[in-house]
């Protein structure tokens, strides 16, 4: 074979491959992420942390990946907001009865991890009779940290950011493999958290939970009615 022709072949199959490329491939740029996994590298970094009951597991594999959650952030010696929201958020797991642990998580985030290791949030949890599916968790304060910015519980105001006293009061709530994320205040009223919440849920599962939350608002003698805003977003987030 010539030189010539040789060259000319070569220059052909070189050709053919470029063509059989993803228009993308052939820019030299990497194709989209899907959206679920963006949301994922955006806000759920996979981090080490530790339960209070002392197990470790990692942020996203263990605790997020294909599940439906809640998450909060507290930390044990607050005296204001946090002892009152983990109170109304015991009467939202009961509320939810047999779905948290099962297929509904819930995960309180300390804003202290070097004061609070997993006995004194075991201690905590106890204090507030929180049942199974609950998990406190703690972890390296640099972790801990950029676990609450990634998920948004932060202020504008960085005065305001740099103190744990002012952290937000909101619960955050979401189905990751539906790519439903919402917000809403942890001191709302339990029946009210507990219908946000079931706005992610799996559709048919929605039902039967809403009937037993309708229930427990008619037996409410006093009536009480909703506060605060709740937000919802439909995570391209």
């Amino acid at each position: 074979m010539s030189r010539r022709a040789w060259l000319g072949m070569a220059g052909a199959a070189a050709a053919v491959g470029v063509v059989g490329l993803p228009p993308l491939q052939r820019e030299g740029r990497a194709a989209p992420l899907p959206p679920r996994e963006l949301i994922r590298r955006r806000s759920f970094p996979n981090l080490v942390l530790t339960t209070h009951e002392g197990e470790q597991v990692r942020f996203y594999d263990d605790l997020i990946k294909d599940k439906f959650v809640t998450l909060n952030m507290m930390y044990s010696t607050c005296k204001a907001t946090c002892p009152l929201t983990t109170a109304n958020l015991v009467q939202v797991q009961k509320l939810l009865a047999d779905r948290v642990g099962r297929d509904l998580f819930m995960y309180s985030i300390t804003l202290d991890p070097k004061q609070d290791t997993p006995e004194v949030l075991n201690a905590y949890a106890k204090t507030f009779g929180v049942g199974a599916g609950w998990k406190f968790l703690t972890g390296n304060p640099d972790d801990i940290e950029q676990l609450r910015r990634r998920l948004g519980f932060r202020w504008a105001n960085q005065e305001m950011d740099k103190n744990k006293d002012f952290h937000t009061g909101n619960l955050r709530y979401g189905n990751e493999p539906l790519m439903l994320w919402g917000a809403v205040p942890g001191l709302a009223e339990p029946t009210w958290v507990s219908e946000c919440i079931l706005f992610a849920d799996w559709p048919q599962n929605r039902q039967k939970d809403r009937e037993r939350i309708a229930e427990a608002k008619s037996r409410k003698a006093s009536g009480a009615g909703r506060t605060g805003p709740v937000v919802h977003d439909h995570e391209h987030h």
